[in-house]
């Protein structure tokens, strides 16, 4: 069994964006040379998501609304853990969005439905944030 490991790195000028990395974890099952395994895909700060759904701007845009009616941005004062930095929204809609997604490798690619993309949601943008890339197997 193999293993191989990457990061992405991104710094988003807005504080929330939605960013389709399908292609950024394809090119790592490329490199890693892993043909049959699985890849983990995780944001690895508190304020970031990824997941996987249809790359489709409609759907993008009612993700913001949702999440934006679940844990609204403002007013700041609404919750407990703003203080240093009013960011406890991205927090919260990073709960609802999850940590990380696992995908299948079969012949090397990744083993996806007709509509599936994997996405990177920045929740809390303006600066440098990574996600992990981790793929196991043969």
């Amino acid at each position: 069994m193999k293993s191989y490991r990457k990061e992405l790195f991104f710094q988003s000028p807005n504080r929330r964006e939605i960013i389709r990395i399908t292609d950024d974890v394809q090119a790592a099952i490329n490199e890693s040379g892993i043909k049959e395994g699985f890849v983990l895909v995780n944001a690895m700060h508190i304020t970031a998501s990824v997941f996987i759904n249809d790359n489709e701007s409609g759907l993008h845009h009612d993700y913001e609304v949702w999440l934006e009616k679940l844990a609204p941005e403002k007013p700041y004062d609404q919750y407990w853990h703003n203080g240093y930095e009013d960011n406890a929204d991205a927090h919260l809609k990073r709960t609802v969005m999850g940590r990380e997604v696992v995908c299948a490798i079969t012949d090397g690619k990744l083993d996806f439905g007709p509509w599936e993309e994997i996405f990177y949601y920045e929740l809390d943008g303006k600066r440098r944030k990574r996600v992990l890339i981790k793929i196991i197997g043969e």
